[in-house]
């Protein structure tokens, strides 16, 4: 999966570890040197940082024998450098969102195109609930996954006893269930993962994790139903996937699940981090009903002794303006961390184009920043606290004094 968070070696992980520094070390360098011994002569270049890693990936996964492998895909699909793999167990599409528009295209309709390419003849791929154009986008993509003549036997394509049949000539795509439905009348299913939208997330992987285990042939299951060709589900093109009643295991894991750097916080003396890797309109906007319930939730000191920051992030061809005027919720703060595949000249640029924005959004709402309860100078100094400290506003570039940015 990618990108990572502190190191590269988060990419590849087996058993939910990032692998060994030694093991990284010694299947980078067996990679690079095969690759620089075998490439063409004519086109003496290697595989990009992405397509570099996938290939590592895959050959740690072999080498370490691992039973499954879960690959998550750069950008889209059709293309992604990942989308090699002729007979994957299962696929699964999460919440559509508007990013990379310069290769993916600049609509839903076409982003869902790309993501459909994930998709492979004869085998099971689960969805959530999307707009209805897009999935049925999505359905056009599996309906186009025809196998010439015959489709292995099972449940929804899965090989089942080593049959052959006529059923299912193309990728059978399924909508998942809200999370509700796989709960019981005393399970309330608990999320590891902060965020109304991790819901959705868990009832995709729970359908993906159950699709393997019937694969394994795994018992105490709850069967699934077979759904009729052609239900649909209040209009949607899709058919709905039936629940079932998830195994401790999977209760456990749910329960369990932590992603470092997403809805997370950290509280660090007075200062209270709350980190997400938001960076489309709708992940932003499922971001702001976490931090709304997270942090403005709660009362804040009378004494002024905590301050709260949202970090904001953004990179490539992304529209910050459009992003940042989502955050005009009482918001302000902003970070810079370096990106070493930018230069730091471009990459403060970007910051100081951030800054512009959002100063000029501020102004447009008009007002002043509600965090901060007297105009402050540029380039000046909160006032000095016991608990908190000095903090230091930067940069100290022109702006409208009453401009917390």
């Amino acid at each position: 999966s990618s990108p990572h968070l502190v190191q590269v070696r988060e990419r590849i992980r087996i058993n939910g570890q990032p692998i060994s520094k030694e093991l990284f070390n010694k299947y980078f360098w067996l990679i690079y040197n095969r690759l620089e011994e075998t490439k063409d002569p004519a086109n003496a270049s290697m595989p990009a940082y992405f397509r570099f890693l996938t290939i590592m990936a895959f050959h740690v996964f072999l080498q370490e024998k691992v039973d499954l492998a879960v690959v998550e895909v750069g950008i889209g699909g059709a293309y992604d450098c990942t989308n090699i793999i002729r007979a994957p167990v299962v696929c699964g599409v999460s919440s559509l969102g508007i990013d990379h528009t310069s290769i993916l295209g600049d609509t839903m309709e076409k982003i869902a195109w790309q993501k459909g390419g994930i998709f492979k003849p004869g085998v099971p791929a689960f969805t959530v609930p999307q707009p209805e154009r897009p999935l049925e986008v999505l359905r056009d993509r599996a309906q186009e996954r025809e196998v010439s003549r015959v489709a292995l036997r099972g449940g929804w394509g899965i090989p089942h006893g080593g049959g052959l049949s006529l059923l299912s000539p193309q990728c059978p795509l399924y909508l998942c269930p809200e999370l509700d439905a796989f709960e019981g009348e005393q399970q309330a299913l608990e999320l590891g993962l902060a965020g109304a939208h991790q819901r959705s997330n868990a009832a995709l992987a729970l359908q993906l994790a159950r699709t393997w285990l019937q694969r394994r042939g795994c018992q105490g299951l709850g069967e699934l139903k077979e759904v009729p060709p052609g239900s649909e589900l209040a209009g949607r093109p899709v058919p709905l996937a039936p629940a079932f009643r998830p195994t401790d295991a999977m209760i456990q894991g749910l329960r369990d699940t932590e992603w470092l750097g997403r809805t997370q916080v950290l509280s660090r003396g007075p200062v209270t981090w709350y980190l997400d890797g938001a960076h489309t309109t709708s992940s932003i906007q499922a971001c702001v009903r976490w931090f709304r319930q997270a942090a403005l939730g709660r009362d804040k000191p009378n004494d002024g002794s905590e301050v709260r920051v949202l970090l904001f992030n953004a990179t490539g061809d992304r529209d910050t303006s459009a992003l940042l005027k989502l955050l005009l919720v009482r918001f302000r703060g902003g970070r810079y961390q370096q990106n070493f595949n930018v230069t730091l000249e471009n990459a403060l640029t970007r910051c100081l184009e951030n800054q512009r924005t959002w100063t000029r959004l501020l102004e447009e709402k008009g007002g002043q920043d509600p965090w901060l309860p007297t105009p402050l100078r540029a380039g000046g100094l909160l006032p000095p606290a016991p608990a908190r400290g000095t903090l230091l506003l930067v940069p100290p570039a022109p702006r409208p004094l009453n401009s917390p940015a």
